[in-house]
């Protein structure tokens, strides 16, 4: 082996060993939200029906609105399910030890993210949300973009080309991540600046609404940079990647440690 092709190798590695680092982190993350989703919102539900969810946060559940209540229970209960099985769709030993249930998840994972988004769409449009216009437009273009992307991916699934629905399914996993993205990069913010930029008052500011699109558009764009560089890339870029990976992470894992402390289990909040 030249020194040229030692090189090139030790440079794929570290893009692997970077990646796998950043999935080991996101999935342990957004795992720790479905336990908060588990223990927020399912346990009440079955204890108290949907009532239940006004305790902790008042206005969730509107008497007579059944349209509305259902669009939100099945947008925060089929979260159990995507955000808990996307990781397991993108694990390759679960893909190849299990290939009937990586099928099977991927049936229910697809038609889930797009009711989701659907219901989410008619709650933020008919319900309102917190912050400004720009929170909701944010929301929506994440919702069209689930749709469509879960719309390829299935496609080149089902005509057998694999190779491209991976790629198409790695898209899906980052705008269906958005909501665990928005919560774990404000809590991050929080911590490195104290809050700059966001009137806690009204959800507004200039840095919310820089992360209602930085949600998926910043993961979106790390994740093409990540597939350009692993499949062609110099070992420059290899090299520089791996460094934005591994940031990335670590701003993540900040994120994500004061969210599970901050949000989630102590129970202050989505």
């Amino acid at each position: 082996m030249t020194q040229a092709e030692r090189l090139t190798a030790i440079a794929a590695t570290t893009l692997k060993t970077s990646a796998q680092f950043w999935f080991i982190v996101a999935a342990i993350g957004q795992w720790i939200f479905v336990g908060y989703i588990l223990v927020h919102y399912a346990g009440p539900l079955l204890s108290g029906g949907l009532e239940a969810w006004n305790a902790s946060e008042p206005g969730t559940y509107i008497a007579g609105d059944w349209l509305g209540n259902l669009a939100i229970a099945v947008h925060i209960l089929l979260a159990i399910v995507i955000i808990g099985g996307g990781p397991l769709q993108l694990m390759p030993p679960i893909r190849a030890r299990f290939p009937a249930f990586h099928r099977m998840l991927g049936r229910v994972y697809i038609p889930s993210v797009i009711v989701t988004s659907v219901a989410g769409l008619y709650t933020i449009w008919m319900r309102g949300t917190v912050g400004d216009l720009s929170l909701a437009i944010g929301i929506t273009i994440d919702a069209i973009l689930i749709i469509a992307f879960a719309i390829i991916a299935l496609r080149h699934a089902m005509a057998r080309r694999i190779a491209i629905h991976r790629m198409w399914a790695l898209r899906l996993f980052m705008v269906v991540s958005a909501v665990w993205f928005f919560r774990v990069g404000f809590m991050m913010w929080m911590f490195l600046t104290g809050g700059a930029g966001i009137d806690m008052e009204t959800f507004t500011g200039p840095f919310v609404t820089t992360l209602t699109f930085a949600q998926y558009l910043l993961p979106l764009a790390i994740l093409e940079l990540y597939l350009r560089a692993r499949d062609g890339g110099s070992v420059a870029a290899k090299l520089v990647v791996s460094s934005i990976l591994v940031g990335f992470t670590l701003l993540m894992g900040i994120g994500i440690f004061m969210a599970t402390m901050g949000m989630w289990f102590p129970g202050h909040g989505a």
